[in-house]
Order: structure tokens, then sequence, then C-alpha cells
């Protein structure tokens, strides 16, 4: 089974569990809506292409995994796009779930993700518990204080950023719970493999500066300009947009040099040189094909 086929039936069955009546039916809708459409699901099929990579010896564990880290960055979507935060009207091309629930029941889709990505884990914790307990601490790690997705957000409220930890927070730590998690569910230690999500992480970040700056809304399916709108650092400002995309190689370049040994390196090395070709804008990409038919 695709590894997409198994986080999309995993997802599903998590949403449904927590849609089992009696349970207030506008929440429970909402739970649905704020996980589809599923977006490109990136961050849970890294780990599974990890846990692949290293023997993929507790697949249930690595199922609920996947299934717990997607649910913890939809729910960081939505409370990202609330109005104390970014106030988007659209998120993958559709309304946000404030602007369709309203912002007191998207509080609580984001809180009640938050939740059932551990109650997944806990779950789980039946099959193999001190994995599972391992999977649980990566997971709160990269998603609290100091270092998650929470502290992220918390670096916007400062008046000096540390633009380094303030990237690997926001957008580094998901991916950093993505390779360890899946080396844990793989049958490995998670520890060795902290520098190739940290890498894909800031690559990620550096992509999404640049679509922020090159694309509009519609072709994002979000509110388009939003750092230079709240003042944000990012890599178009400090490097422009070609400096900015040498970076985004170079970094993923690196990602590729510090896979750890395993049985699957040359997969896992073949997905990050895919994922440079699905990161660059699509604009530039035109861009450079213009050139070079032109010369």
């Amino acid at each position: 089974m695709s590894f997409a086929k198994r986080i999309d039936i995993a997802i599903t069955k998590a949403i449904a569990e927590g849609q089992i009546s009696p349970s207030p039916a506008k929440l429970a809708e909402a739970l649905q809506y704020a996980v589809t459409p599923g977006g490109a699901r990136i961050r849970p099929t890294i780990l599974m292409s990890v846990a692949a990579a290293c023997g993929d010896q507790y697949p249930k564990l690595a199922d609920a995994a996947a299934t717990a880290i997607e649910l913890m960055h939809c729910a960081s979507l939505v409370h990202d796009d609330l109005p104390c935060f970014d106030d988007a009207d659209t998120r993958r091309g559709e309304p946000s779930v404030h602007s369709v629930y309203g912002e007191a029941l998207a509080v609580l889709v984001g809180d009640s993700l938050i939740i059932m990505a551990f109650e997944i884990l806990a779950k789980a914790a039946t099959e193999e518990p001190i994995r599972a307990v391992a999977l649980m601490r990566v997971l709160a790690t990269r998603s609290g204080m100091p270092n998650g997705i929470c502290a992220g957000q918390g670096w916007e409220s400062e008046t000096e950023i540390d633009l380094s930890a303030y990237h690997s927070a926001k957008t580094g730590a998901l991916f950093i719970a993505a390779t360890q998690m899946g080396a844990i569910a793989g049958g490995q230690d998670g520890a060795q493999w902290e520098e190739l999500g940290a890498r894909i992480g800031e690559a990620f970040q550096v992509a999404d500066d640049l679509r922020d700056a090159l694309y509009d809304e519609r072709t994002l399916g979000k509110p388009a300009g939003q750092d230079d709108l709240h003042g944000r650092p990012n890599a178009v400002t400090e490097f422009g947009v070609e400096g900015a995309i040498k970076r985004m190689c170079d970094i993923l370049s690196g990602a590729i040099a510090s896979i750890p040994k395993c049985p699957g390196e040359a997969m896992l090395a073949a997905m990050v040189t895919a994922q440079a070709e699905v990161l660059t804008p699509i604009e530039w990409r035109a861009e450079q094909a213009t050139k070079i038919v032109g010369e």
C-alpha cells in the first residue's frame, strides 16, 4: 500500500473516532473540514519514508506517528489563521476554519486535533510502549516550548527576532519530528536523524518565503505577501530571489549528505532530490526555461 493511502486511511479513522455520537455536531464537522483537503501531507510522507528506509519494523507505529504529526500540523494551521495571528481568510484554496465556523470553534478544532494526536500515540503504546513513549516525547518537544512550533509562533511577538531560532521552531520543528519519529517507528534511534529533519525544514522555510514573495493568493491557496505585511524576516528579503533559491538547493544538498546509514539510504536521497524540484517556485522555473530557449 502506498504511503499516501496509508496516511489517508489512518487520518480518516482518527477523525471518525473523534466524531462518534453523542458529540457537538458543528465541532465534529469542523474537525473533518480542518484536515480536508489534505494538501501534500509532506510531513507524514517524510516520516513514513524514513520508517521504510530504516526497515519499517513497526508499521502500526508508523501509521500512528504519521497521523499524529499531520494532525498537529493541521492544528497549527487552524491556529495560525486565527484573527489574533495571521487573520487569514483562506487556506489550501478554501475558506479557513474560522471563516466558516467562527473563531471560537476554530480554537476548539485546533485544541482537539492536538489532543487527538497524542491520544493516537497513546493507543499505539499497546503495541510497543517504549517506542510509543519516545514518539510522544519527540512530538511534544517539537510542538511546545522552547523548541517547537509554539515557540515559532511566539517569536513573532518579540521586538528582536533570532532568525535561526525562529525558522527552526516555526517550520523546522515538525520536519525534525518527522525524521526522528520515522526512525523510531522504523526501529532505529531517532537522535541521529535530527540534522536531516532540520535541513529539510530549513529548505522548506526558504521555499515558503519564495512562494510568499512570488505567488498570488490564487496560486498559493492562502493570502500572499504575508511576510512583508507582518514585517517578518525572510530569505527573499535577505538574499534576493536568485540567492534564496541557491540557498535552498545548498541546504537540500547538505540534507542528502546528512542521511544516516540505513537500508534505504539511496531511496531517501532520491526523495530529497525530488523535493528540490517540487519546492523550487514554478514561476522561476518557467522564467529560467524561457531564458535557456532564448539563448
